[in-house]
């Protein structure tokens, strides 16, 4: 086997102890930095979300690799050319005003950013305005995700895509929606772009928006 495909196996399977010591091993053979991040790294979380989807392994899985995978960035950055890291662009995320539930949107946040994104990471009950106004300072920006968990709060979800939209977010950007209670319908209604149902088809999805 050769060395990425351990770092591959490694991150999928969430070895956090291994990760430091095979890129290491790795860059010391001579590997491509760049190959270790995408084919070693980003090329598992793709699989641990495919199957995530499945239902062949669960959140914990997923978090632990996904902290495999961050673990393993950290060691490799160094190496790495200027943008490798986040060189599908920015991802704005957040929970919107109002709902204070933050696990599904950590969990998404941290897929979109083993699939390749830079994340901006809002936090919780975020207010429309400052979505707006981090769009506005990252207009390189490339998706903007909402998330709402609460049925209280789907429209502060509604009322904040309306402020993305009016200010000019879809001409460059996507939005994306999700939560337990957002459905494809919903995010229809307010002029989403895309809702995904899971983390695994949220960084799926996120990376197909903007190839």
């Amino acid at each position: 086997m050769s060395k990425i495909a351990e770092i591959s196996a490694a991150v999928e399977n969430g070895k956090v102890k291994l990760i430091e010591d095979l890129i290491k091993e790795a860059l010391a053979e001579g590997d491509d930095p760049n190959a270790i991040l995408n084919d070693g790294m980003i090329a598992a979380m793709g699989v641990v979300g495919a199957k995530f989807q499945a239902n062949e392994v669960f959140v914990p899985e997923m978090l632990v690799a996904a902290k495999t995978m961050k673990l393993g960035v950290e060691v490799l950055r160094p190496n790495l050319s200027a943008g490798a890291v986040g060189a599908l662009g920015k991802c704005i995320i957040g929970t919107v005003a109002g709902d204070l539930h933050d696990i599904g949107k950590n969990l998404v946040a941290l897929m979109i950013e083993s699939a390749g994104f830079e994340v901006i990471d809002l936090g919780v009950d975020v207010p429309a305005e400052k979505f707006v106004e981090t769009f506005k300072e990252n207009p390189d920006t490339k998706i903007v995700a909402c998330s709402a968990l609460l049925t209280t709060t789907m429209d502060s979800m509604r009322n904040t895509v309306k402020a993305l939209i009016d200010a000019g977010v879809k001409n460059t950007a996507k939005i994306m929606v999700g939560g337990a209670p957002i459905t494809q319908e919903f995010c229809d209604e307010i002029g989403g772009d895309a809702y995904t149902v899971d983390a695994g088809a949220a960084a799926v999805k996120a990376v197909s928006l903007v190839s």
